[in-house]
């Protein structure tokens, strides 16, 4: 008999994790407790936490922090009651939420916290922004974060910093997502959710106060193969502002490099832009972003300058898709006529994958020159990166020589 393997994504497991959970840091004779109980919704009558976990298979539960505080020395947690996605409001399911559902809702949350003074729009998949975008209405922005890369956004969660209205629902029902996410939503907006009965909506009131969550520390938990946890403080930028940055610089062998040109008001805000949006996405990564649209996202690689020109081959993929859509309809790989894909191809070649006067993102230093060479030969026009690399200068004679800025933040942004 053959398998139905549709069914697999279908079923609700049951978990057998405990209501409650207690996690305690003991030093002498100090213990400091953390408590958690276990979420669950009521959908369709049916009681239950976590559909499953990263796969079918795979059961799951999901804690909230309901007291306690840890405190090492000068950096405490989060306190309790200041929930986000361990606490969501579903206002619309269809069906119960998945593990990955919610770590797809906490990282845009993770980004998206540094954006409040206008609309933005954070796309992601599989726990990496696939578009992110800030633009004057909350509409426009959903616009050019979706067409940023409408291929990953395919199933994505899109979250959100205001309330959704109508005309950005709609344009979101247009397109295939799993989880739409916002701190409220306008007169006729579930109205036109409700037409997409698997859609889950999620409101989460905590949006509208996103900015007290800047610099905040949550603790983070890893288990290994065989038990054993690693636990680490969650990472906070301190590069938040232009004055956090600092004009490339360093010294070897006796001589001093220094960057020769200081950057525009609008390639500070696409690099601070970069380097929020860098805070969410996996190591290694390397992403070009321009006017507050991310570009190109390259994440996940082994090498710097791998990962740099994965960024850039993606930045010129997705433009051809773009084109292709806006003037055909359909993908760009699913266009038959080779003479119009070869016209825009041509387009895209000729505009550089639209990475001309973008800005260059790195979560670590440059190791060697060839890494800020790949965005260099595309027409990016400034940098951000941590520095501290013993061949830093390689990198700052490398922007010297084609006229291209570059600030260092002083602090590495791995996550993995």
């Amino acid at each position: 008999m053959t398998k139905d393997l549709k069914k697999i994504y279908t079923t609700i497991m049951d978990d057998h994790f405990t209501p409650k959970m207690e996690i305690s840091f003991i030093d002498q004779d100090k213990r400091q407790t953390l408590f958690y109980e276990k979420v669950a919704w009521t959908i369709d009558n049916v009681k239950k936490g976590l559909r499953y976990g990263e796969n079918p298979g795979q059961e799951a539960a999901l804690y909230r922090l309901v007291n306690g505080n840890l405190v090492l020395g000068e950096t405490e947690t989060i306190q309790p009651g200041r929930y986000l996605a361990s606490d969501i409001d579903l206002l619309q399911s269809g069906k119960h939420p998945g593990k990955i559902n919610l770590t797809d809702t906490d990282n845009a949350l993770n980004i998206l916290r540094y954006f409040t003074d206008k609309p933005t729009v954070v796309i992601v998949k599989h726990n990496n922004p696939c578009g992110v975008a800030v633009s004057d209405s909350l509409e426009n922005a959903y616009e050019k974060a979706y067409m940023a890369d409408r291929i990953a956004a395919f199933g994505g969660c899109i979250a959100v910093n205001i309330p959704v209205d109508k005309a950005t629902a709609e344009s979101i029902s247009e397109q295939y997502a799993e989880v739409v996410v916002a701190p409220a939503f306008e007169e006729g907006v579930m109205d036109v959710f409700e037409k997409k009965k698997n859609l889950r909506v999620i409101r989460i009131d905590n949006i509208a106060r996103l900015q007290t969550f800047v610099g905040k520390r949550c603790v983070e938990f890893k288990s290994l193969i065989d038990g054993g946890i690693i636990a680490q403080w969650s990472f906070v930028p301190s590069a938040r502002s232009r004055k956090d940055l600092v004009l490339a610089e360093c010294e070897y062998k006796g001589k001093i490099y220094k960057i020769n040109r200081k950057p525009t008001d609008s390639e500070y805000d696409d690099m601070l832009f970069g380097w929020f949006v860098e805070s969410g996405i996996t190591s290694n990564s390397v992403i070009y972003v321009k006017d507050n649209v991310t570009v190109g996202i390259g994440t996940g690689e082994q090498d710097r300058v791998g990962v740099a020109e994965i960024a850039r081959d993606k930045a010129y993929r997705k433009l051809c898709d773009r084109y292709c859509f806006e003037m055909h309809g359909i993908a760009y790989n699913n266009l038959k006529d080779t003479d119009k894909k070869e016209e825009i191809a041509d387009r895209v070649r000729d505009e550089k994958g639209g990475l001309i006067g973008a800005s260059m993102v790195s979560d670590a230093f440059f190791p060697f020159r060839d890494g800020v060479d790949v965005g260099i030969m595309e027409g990016i026009t400034s940098v951000i990166q941590p520095g501290g690399s013993v061949n830093d200068y390689q990198s700052i004679e490398a922007c010297n020589e084609a006229g291209v800025t570059m600030v260092y933040t002083g602090q590495r942004s791995f996550k993995h």
